[in-house]
């Protein structure tokens, strides 16, 4: 295993066609990065060794059977973050996940702001730091007794130079508040039964998955393309009865094959959202949450990054992800993400937002 990634692996999963590299490939996300890839730039490169660091320590606390004693211990309990209900009140590991993600970002030298979803504010890092990184530190966290898949979403931006004259307070919530078309790099790294890191620069999508017996992330899917259409929806439709009459109609058209695509639909839903994306990815078919609820900054724009490199599309319903300009923080909305084709008879249906949860704060 030591010599994986020097050893031409290849295999296909929902229609994408991978290579762990060869003798002559790129085998590990750090050469990736570097200049035998897709050469980024040192700083990034830089920024993308603390950034896997964290991941992998996550990822061994996600997995250690001693996780669930982490609430006992004073100092990591209690209320906060994000400005949610109790509903989204963070738990243990999203406030460990956070502190370790805040530590490696310090470490790097290269982050001047740091905005969490655990965090009411952004955190100014350094004066001269090139890049801004938004985060959920711990998704599908609600879930991880019953060891259900998690995961951690990154987005990465310059530092806006030209608002360096600011106060530090107002600069530092302007550099977090930027439109997802100026991302410079996405980044979702799932807890599975592998550890997958997939990011993009912008040109293309691409995926690592990391090998315990190194520490390696090993570039196992280079280029992803989603399917053009696939056949899973993913959503709660236990909440089927909540929604407008336009979701409703979409979803029941496409589960009896009555749909633009002559096939029935399956529905699978983890309730995860890195979990459900990132199938989405590899089978093709549409992941979503029709309720104002996923947050622009963290999830919504990243994710889309993401999806839209690999050749598919990221909406709230009506209008581009990409194209809406964040005003708050932890700005909520719908989220549609998947196979073009797929979001795109969705959206035709019109009125897809549900705008009303009856019952479901209960």
């Amino acid at each position: 295993m030591a010599s994986f990634s020097r050893i031409g692996v290849s295999s296909e999963v929902g229609g994408v066609r991978s290579s762990s590299g060869g003798d002559d490939g790129v085998g590990t996300l750090m050469e990736f990065v570097g200049k035998r890839g897709v050469d980024v730039g040192d700083e990034l490169v830089v920024l993308f060794h603390h950034i896997q660091y964290a991941c992998k320590r996550i990822a061994a606390l996600v997995a250690s059977p001693f996780n669930s004693t982490l609430g006992k211990h004073s100092g990591l309990g209690g209320g906060g973050g994000a400005g949610g209900s109790d509903r989204d009140a963070p738990k243990p590991l999203d406030i460990v996940s956070n502190e370790i993600i805040l530590s490696s970002l310090r470490n790097s030298g290269k982050v001047a702001v740091m905005a969490s979803e655990e965090d009411d504010f952004p955190v100014w890092i350094s004066d001269d730091g090139p890049f801004v990184v938004v985060t959920d530190p711990l998704d599908g966290s609600r879930n991880i007794d019953a060891s259900i898949p998690t995961g951690t979403i990154f987005g990465i931006y310059n530092r806006l130079v030209e608002l360096d004259h600011l106060p530090k307070e107002e600069k530092t919530m302007l550099n977090s508040l930027q439109s997802g078309l100026k991302l410079v790099a996405a980044v979702y790294v799932l807890y599975s039964s592998a550890t997958i890191l997939c990011t993009s620069f912008g040109s293309g999508t691409h995926a690592f998955t990391l090998d315990h017996s190194t520490g390696d992330f090993i570039l196992t899917h280079p280029n992803i393309k989603i399917p053009p259409r696939g056949q899973i929806y993913s959503v709660n439709d236990a909440r089927y009865f909540d929604w407008p009459q336009g979701l409703r109609q979409y979803i029941d058209t496409v589960r009896q094959g009555k749909g633009k695509y002559p096939k029935k639909y399956s529905a699978r839903y983890i309730c995860s959202l890195v979990a459900d994306f990132h199938r989405t990815l590899m089978y093709g078919g549409v992941a979503m949450n029709p309720r104002s609820h996923l947050r622009l900054v963290y999830e919504a724009n990243p994710l889309s990054f993401l999806v839209e490199q690999a050749g598919g599309r990221g909406s709230d319903g009506k209008i581009r992800i990409l194209s809406i300009q964040p005003v708050k923080l932890h700005q909520r909305l719908p989220l549609f993400l998947g196979s073009p084709e797929d979001i795109e008879e969705l959206e035709s249906y019109g009125n897809v937002q549900q705008k009303v949860n009856p019952g479901y704060e209960v």
